[in-house]
């Protein structure tokens, strides 16, 4: 991920910069928030937009954001092309690796046990996000 060339880069020094500790852990070294800490977003219910809070990227509607019950917004499918995805064996497990496709920031991993229509479960760390309401 952090490899590829993105349309907004920047150094390591601005990075941390302009993101907090928790959001610099997160969406730059490949971190994950504890879950049920993103509270507000965990909760969201208005209509808008989810954006990267790295770049301002918009990745997911409202309309897609479901309780998954696992402490972590979910949603069924991304804004089409705002994500990229990438293999990930860290710990042992084999997983899908969300990425902006923008700036590359991390921002959770992908299961296949969500709803239908996707089937899919974009499971994000709400540090990686802002809310945009309409």
């Amino acid at each position: 991920m952090l490899d590829e060339t993105y349309e907004v880069t920047r150094t390591d020094a601005e990075w941390r910069a302009m993101l907090t500790p928790e959001q610099y852990a997160v969406m730059r070294q490949h971190g994950t928030e504890r879950a049920g800490t993103c509270g507000l977003l965990l909760n969201e219910k208005r209509r808008g937009v989810f954006a990267c809070a790295g770049c301002g990227q918009t990745l997911f509607s409202s309309g897609t954001k479901f309780e998954s019950g696992t402490g972590w917004p979910s949603y069924g499918a991304p804004i089409p092309g705002s994500v990229g995805e990438t293999d990930d064996t860290s710990y042992g497990m084999r997983r899908t690796e969300v990425h902006c496709a923008r700036c590359g920031s991390h921002l959770g991993h992908v299961f296949p046990d969500g709803p239908p229509p996707t089937g899919l479960r974009y499971c994000i760390n709400g540090v990686a996000l802002n809310f945009e309401p309409e």
